[in-house]
């Protein structure tokens, strides 16, 4: 069952299931999206990958190619398990590039965040 919700003349509606979570103060797990450092890619390919697989602007592109060169790992997004899943697979599928003598894609995984 649903229910409508009036937001300042906005109707919105809200399944069941949620509004329950909402009620008891509760939401899904998140975990990290971690990307690691790898000495095979050049900061372009990272900004290049996290543009198009992340959508994130490129200033902020560059601050993550920064930190995972840096501290050996950068956090790229931040959700719920099944997404972080997702973007991390998609991290490994999106392969080598093809300007620079990489192998193969960079590595991700996931973490619960705590």
């Amino acid at each position: 069952m649903t229910e409508f919700q009036d937001q300042g003349g906005v109707a919105t509606v809200v399944p069941k299931k949620e509004r329950q979570m909402e009620r008891e103060g509760r939401r899904q797990p998140r975990y990290n999206v971690l990307l690691w450092d790898s000495d095979d890619h050049t900061f372009e390919y990272v900004e290049r990958m996290l543009r198009e697989l992340f959508g994130h602007e490129q200033e902020q592109c560059r601050k993550i190619a920064e930190g995972v060169d840096k501290d050996g790992r950068a956090v790229v997004l931040t959700t719920t398990k099944e997404h972080a899943e997702l973007k991390r697979d998609q991290i490994h599928a999106y392969g080598k590039s093809h300007l620079e003598a990489s192998k193969g894609s960079m590595w991700s995984t996931i973490e619960a965040v705590e």
